[in-house]
């Protein structure tokens, strides 16, 4: 029964069917199949566009019109002619950049980006009933919003606010010129990112092209180092170490996905019989290991992403304290960072961090009250309709608020002693990761009933409690002192941009 499912599903897709045969034989869906081909192609068109069309061998117009050209390709070849929708949303934007007010540019974006993403992500919800088809174009629909967003409000930087209006992270990412169409299709399409992204500036994109990128970083670093012209007599640094050590993660993942993932489904937490019968304990044993096991999947393909636009030569953020080369600019998550995570916002600042910084670059920083809410709202409108996401960010914005209240009440006890710090970093790693199940559950599962079957036997009670006395300790502490929120805005901002930051750094406000 589920083979022929299988099979009736891929016939109707909109997308290439020349992978059917290795999809029908490897038993996966097709639109997986393509996503992967496509990926695997970038990956070696991204070194053939490093070694032959770097910027000492081909000018910037063509760089810009083959990596258009090629994610153009990769849109078609997955998604057939729903690949309409990307380009529409793209080329409307555009129209936005150039004829409306710079004054209002960042708004009208805004509103047409995640409009017309929104009407898409509720087609798919009610024509697709749950399911994820071949034709399921949200994706790259949700990258290039990013991207569309990201560039309207450094846009609106550039252009109408003075340099002592912007932060010391909006200055160096401000636009003062609106791009071109070539431009503008080569930010938003380029193959490197089309799929997955991740979302990156549009100057440090600029430069990537015109071949500044890798110079800028380490003329600043030898600058900084010994004042003198040291960035001229060294070669640029070679990514090839940094895309082997990712292509060697995402080995991994897809070994522990076909060994682990698939033997441990999401949905049997809310299986009728494995609720009823199973102990509480065991019920949440299965929901820890089972979170665990779906996370591998997200680590292939943002691993993955990252290791194609370093192939290319894209995502170099400067040397490290070794003197060694790192190529974690745009990079997505920090795994270490993730599985050891001892607080519900280090695991934030961890997981999705690109997109982390989009919520704070035109959300979280602009908000003019009710920041932490409407940041977590945004983030759940970008990523669909489908309730359980709505569960899953309105459920974090009390444990978060918990997370700060607790930490700033117990923590400091614990410094100091060597023994009760292990002990509470072992105590915290565990209700991190709990919280994270509790939080997570009803996003993997998408639809209500079976959210608020899982929310039943994991006891509802305790969650509604949980909320109250969250609120309860957080009002208890606003008024003695900042939230630990602000006090990391406000002042703990490096004089870089945010994606210079190490992707562990503690930063409490990227939220996903």
């Amino acid at each position: 029964m589920g083979e022929r499912e299988e099979s009736a599903f891929d016939v109707k897709t909109t997308g290439s069917k020349w992978l059917l045969p290795v999809s029908q034989y490897l038993g996966f869906p097709l639109d997986q199949v393509n996503f992967l081909a496509c990926q695997l192609f970038a990956l070696a068109a991204a070194f053939w566009f490093r070694l032959y069309l770097s910027p000492s061998h081909a000018n910037p117009l063509v760089r810009h019109a083959v990596a258009a050209l090629l994610g153009i390709v990769f849109l078609i070849f997955c998604f057939g002619w729903y690949s309409a929708h990307i380009l529409i949303v793209v080329l409307a934007s555009y129209l936005i950049i150039i004829k409306a007010d710079i004054n209002n540019v960042h708004r009208y974006s805004m509103v047409m980006a995640m409009g017309y993403l929104t009407a898409c992500q509720v087609s798919r919800a009610f024509i697709y009933n749950y399911g994820v088809l071949s034709t399921d174009f949200s994706g790259p629909l949700m990258v290039v919003t990013q991207k569309i967003t990201t560039l309207a409000f450094q846009l609106h930087d550039g252009m109408c606010k003075k340099s002592e209006q912007l932060t010391s992270e909006q200055k160096p990412l401000a636009v003062n010129v609106r791009p071109s169409l070539l431009e503008y299709l080569s930010y938003n399409l380029n193959f490197l990112s089309v799929f997955v992204g991740p979302c990156s500036n549009y100057k440090e994109y600029i430069d990537f092209i015109e071949g500044r990128h890798i110079g800028k970083r380490l003329r600043q670093h030898f600058g900084m180092c010994n004042g003198q012209n040291g960035y001229d007599k060294t070669p640029d640094p070679s990514p090839l170490n940094a895309v082997c050590r990712k292509l060697l993660v995402c080995s991994g993942c897809l070994l522990f996905f076909f060994t682990v993932t698939r033997a441990l489904p999401i949905t049997y937490n809310v299986d009728p019989h494995f609720v009823s019968q199973a102990p509480f304990l065991t019920r949440l044993a299965y929901a820890f290991f089972s979170i665990q096991a779906a996370r591998p999947k997200f680590y292939f393909a943002w691993t993955l992403a990252d290791a194609v636009n370093n192939a290319a030569g894209y995502g170099f953020s400067g040397l490290d304290k070794n003197g060694k080369p790192s190529w974690d600019l745009i990079c997505n998550l920090n795994i270490l960072g993730i599985e050891t995570a001892t607080s519900f916002k280090t695991f934030i600042d961890n997981w999705n961090i690109q997109t982390g910084i989009w919520l704070k670059t035109v959300c979280y920083d602009r908000a003019p009250q009710h920041r932490l809410a409407l940041t977590f709202i945004l983030s759940a409108l970008w990523h669909g309709v489908y309730p359980g996401y709505y569960f899953t960010f309105i459920t974090a914005i009390p444990i978060t608020m918990a997370a700060r209240a607790v930490r700033k009440s117990v923590r400091h006890y614990f410094l100091g002693f060597g023994g009760l710090k292990l002990g509470y970093d072992i105590f915290t790693w565990a209700a991190t990761q709990l919280a994270i199940c509790y939080t997570v559950m009803p996003f993997l599962l998408l639809a209500v009933e079976p959210a608020l079957v899982y929310y039943r036997s994991m006891y509802f009670h305790v969650h509604i409690i949980s909320i109250l006395a969250a609120i309860a300790l957080h009002w208890k502490h606003k008024p003695s002192e900042p939230s630990a929120a602000t006090k990391t805005f406000s002042s703990s901002s490096p004089p870089c941009s945010a994606q210079c930051q190490p992707v562990h750094s503690n930063n409490n406000d990227k939220v996903d």
